[in-house]
């Protein structure tokens, strides 16, 4: 079986966006949110993306698994799965891949041994407004054959980018007019089913 080793991460404009507005949504809670797509020829294509958890609820096993089974069931019929996992520290200076996140993941990776783990940098993020980059703000980690989660170089052979090179400045703008405040997650769907997880108006 082909490893995550062999493979470079393209993350779409939109499920990238929506990430990094959730966490700003929750920022001082640790949030996180499941990647959506396929593979396509020899690189991971993340496409969409889906808010998960934002409170105590983060590391529980049976709302993940409503989550997750949700989930799939919903984008099978697009023929896109789950490829892997987005994490969001509780503090702004955290940079460190914790259980939860670990765990998470690993669970991703026995259904998708390709799995991306994406971890939010602050760092990154809080820089955008000084210098206009087009790395995304987001660490990446891959499974290695020891079972271990590490940090993919962001000049590696297999580094994470952005499908569309403008997607910090459409990110700046959602953030200068507080667009995060748009975002549901699967947290705020489980307390009221009407609101929508898929958050099909957010980009409109």
């Amino acid at each position: 079986m082909t490893n995550a080793g062999d493979y470079t991460y393209v993350i779409h404009q939109n499920a990238y966006i929506k990430l990094v507005l959730h966490a700003l949504n929750h920022k001082t809670s640790a949030v996180n949110g499941v990647l959506l797509g396929r593979i396509s020829g020899e690189a991971v294509e993340i496409t969409d993306s889906v808010p998960l958890f934002h409170s105590s609820q983060i590391g529980l096993l049976p709302p993940l698994e409503i989550a997750l089974i949700t989930i799939e069931e919903y984008y099978s019929s697009q023929g896109l799965s789950i490829v892997g996992y987005f994490h969001a520290n509780e503090r702004f200076d955290d940079l460190e891949l914790g259980t939860v996140a670990r765990n998470i993941a690993d669970h991703v990776y026995r259904y998708f041994p390709q799995a991306a783990l994406l971890l939010l940098d602050n760092r990154k993020l809080g820089a955008l407004r000084n210098k206009k980059d087009a790395a995304p703000v987001m660490q990446l980690y891959t499974r290695d054959s020891s079972k271990s989660w590490k940090q993919v170089e962001s000049n590696g052979p297999n580094r994470l980018t952005i499908k569309e090179p403008s997607a910090n400045i459409v990110l700046l703008d959602f953030i200068s007019s507080e667009k995060w405040n748009d975002v549901v997650d699967f947290d705020d769907h489980l307390d009221d089913i009407s609101k929508d997880w898929l958050n099909s108006g957010l980009f409109k």
